[in-house]
């Protein structure tokens, strides 16, 4: 934190009558936690932070070592837009560092992983740039599924009131500072997608937890309700987060060769290498919640074989192939991901991953282009392609013998993130379900 970008947010407060400022962070599920200061309080705030009880939070601490420090960070800060906001109210935010009472990061804050994962990537000199693509639904109520549109892929649907939610949801991101590239209808009726332009790790983990916020509160300030859930409909696709991801030395793309066939260099496939590898391990944090293997089934655009190519869709991995050649366009992407995750943790793990590939120089496999869903079984072992894990237990149990994640999260989040998911599981588990009532009640 340096001095000039504090007295930057302390002249902006006071040049745009800001009265409040709301210090977000996270909890290890990705849930945003929120408290608000006012102005007299903010340069005391970035001088030695803010107390909160972390027992409180779910995977920080234990009741007796409960004491926590927010500090604010000053280059996230942002203005809420004036529809959020009265003239003599006018509010702001920033995300937060969360430290120990001596100042030393707590190890159990989600963008404290990140910056000690995008620490190990500079180290080795690299920038880690993603751009990920969260996809959602509108519905009536967060009661029912029922959609506000009947439409598909990219249509226009006339008199659509998902077109103006969409519409001002981009203004709204952009009156945050988020960068848009476009947006448009998804798949399955009323789901719909806004995309960013691609940016650093840490900056894009922040600014999806702000673009959940703003779909949700724009969808809620017009009487509907959006949702992220995975797959709230059985009969229809699920909502993904398909990350495009890429890694830079200064200006350079580190992932472009421009002689080599796919347009990879060596750095570039081993790093599809590790992510191909460690897939099963890194899916209980990219698909964290029971309902997200729902999602990730055969039949529904969403990835289920661990495999890459560049035009197929049914791969987990792919080469985008639309500006072939272009330096600054080469990337790939990982479409497993759901948008419901904890951002911070799965870019983590995303890049643990990768960077795995790179340091012990795996071999990438050649690329699948045919349709995965469409083979048998003996042709997917004969190119030995495995499966992603199937449910939330499966991914749990796998997880829990990683190497590679409890490194990359740290023994505090590692070890609270899988309690908590058994007993996610667990409650799952005892449930009698409609499915069970209505198949096994009426013959059994």
């Amino acid at each position: 934190m340096t001095t000039e970008a504090k007295e930057q947010v302390l002249k902006q407060v006071k040049d745009d009558n800001v009265r409040f400022v709301r210090l977000w962070f996270t909890d290890i599920l990705g849930f945003l936690k929120s408290f608000s200061v006012s102005v007299s309080e903010l340069e005391s705030a970035f001088e030695s932070g803010m107390g909160f009880d972390g027992s409180s939070i779910e995977g920080f601490a234990r009741i007796d070592e409960s004491d926590m420090v927010a500090m604010p960070d000053p280059a996230t800060f942002q203005i809420f837009p004036k529809e959020w906001s009265t003239p003599d109210s006018v509010e702001a935010r920033m995300f937060c560092d969360i430290l120990k009472p001596g100042g030393q990061p707590f190890e159990g804050d989600p963008r404290y992983v990140l910056k000690k994962n995008l620490k190990r990537a500079a180290d080795m000199g690299y920038i880690y740039n993603v751009g990920p693509e969260l996809e959602f639904f509108y519905f009536e109520s967060s009661e029912d599924t029922i959609g506000l549109d009947n439409g598909g892929y990219f249509d226009l649907t006339p008199l659509d009131m998902a077109n103006d939610l969409r519409r001002n949801t981009v203004l709204a991101l952009e009156d945050l500072g988020v960068q848009v590239e476009f947006s448009h209808h998804e798949v399955a009726a009323s789901q719909h997608e806004i995309d960013m332009k691609y940016a650093d790790a840490l900056t894009m983990a922040d600014t999806i937890m702000t673009y959940r916020l703003v779909v949700k509160e724009i969808a809620l300030q017009n009487g509907v309700y959006a949702t992220f859930m995975p797959k709230p409909q059985d009969s229809e696709n699920g909502s993904g987060m398909h990350v495009h991801q890429s890694l830079f030395t200064g200006n350079r793309n580190a992932f472009f060769e421009k002689d080599d066939e796919y347009h990879l260099s060596t750095v570039g496939k081993q790093y599809i290498a590790g992510l191909l590898r460690h897939a099963p391990e890194i899916t209980a944090i990219t698909n964290q919640w029971v309902n997200s293997y729902k999602r990730l089934v055969p039949g529904y655009e969403a990835p289920v074989y661990v495999s890459w190519a560049r035009r197929n869709r049914s791969d987990l991995v792919r080469v985008p192939m639309y500006k072939p050649g272009n330096e600054n366009a080469t990337r790939m992407e990982l479409r497993s991901p759901d948008p419901a995750c904890n951002p911070y943790l799965t870019f983590a793990v995303m890049l643990a991953a990768g960077l795995e590939g790179i340091e012990n120089k795996y071999e990438l496999p050649e690329p699948i282009e045919q349709n995965i869903y469409e083979m048998c079984q003996e042709d997917r072992d004969a190119l030995s392609i495995k499966n992603l894990p199937g449910s939330l237990d499966d991914a749990i149990a796998i997880t829990e013998k990683s190497d590679l994640v409890r490194k990359c999260l740290g023994d505090h989040v590692f070890y609270s993130f899988i309690k908590n998911k058994k007993i996610e599981w667990e409650t799952y588990r005892k449930q009698v379900t409609d499915y069970e009532l209505k198949r096994y009640l009426p013959i059994l």
